[in-house]
């Protein structure tokens, strides 16, 4: 073997550990964002949605006292199982992450105006997490918007 073969043998093995380290990587990250989406899932499906489909006091006395009423309520509990099961569809993952980012600001606003800015970090915390997933799973509305284009 001569030393230019060897030399070139030597650099394709070395920079072989560097691109599988490099996927495995992005297989956490890609696994790990997932996750995430899985857990916000959850959280606006039984945690935020549920106590306002079942009309529970806390959620009736909050809309109450909005002025919103049950049909408020019953909206922006349908609008955010919506946007929970939707983060779960790969197609729609982006656009329910920046639906619901824009739910929170309107319930950021409703809890500065309304109530005094009584827990009004809960849903700027949570725009966090959708502005990341609406960013990393931004490439599904490509593919979102093609599916649109070639139904109508």
């Amino acid at each position: 073997m001569s030393e230019t073969t060897a030399s070139l043998a030597g650099t394709t093995s070395a920079a072989a550990p560097t691109s599988a380290s490099a996927i495995a990587r992005a297989r956490r990250a890609r696994i790990a964002l997932r996750g995430l989406q899985v857990l916000l899932a959850l959280f606006y499906g039984i945690a935020s949605a549920l106590p306002k489909l079942i009309a529970h006091p806390s959620a009736v006395d909050a809309f109450d006292e909005m002025g919103w009423g049950s049909l408020g309520m019953y909206t922006i509990g349908a609008l955010e199982l919506a946007g929970a099961v939707a983060l779960l569809i790969p197609v729609l993952q982006s656009v329910a992450a920046v639906a619901l980012g824009a739910l929170m600001v309107g319930a950021f606003v409703a809890q500065v105006v309304v109530f005094d800015g009584q827990n009004a970090a809960t849903p700027l915390i949570l725009l966090v997490p959708l502005a990341l997933i609406a960013w990393k799973r931004r490439e599904s509305n490509a593919e979102l918007l093609r599916w649109a284009r070639r139904e109508m």
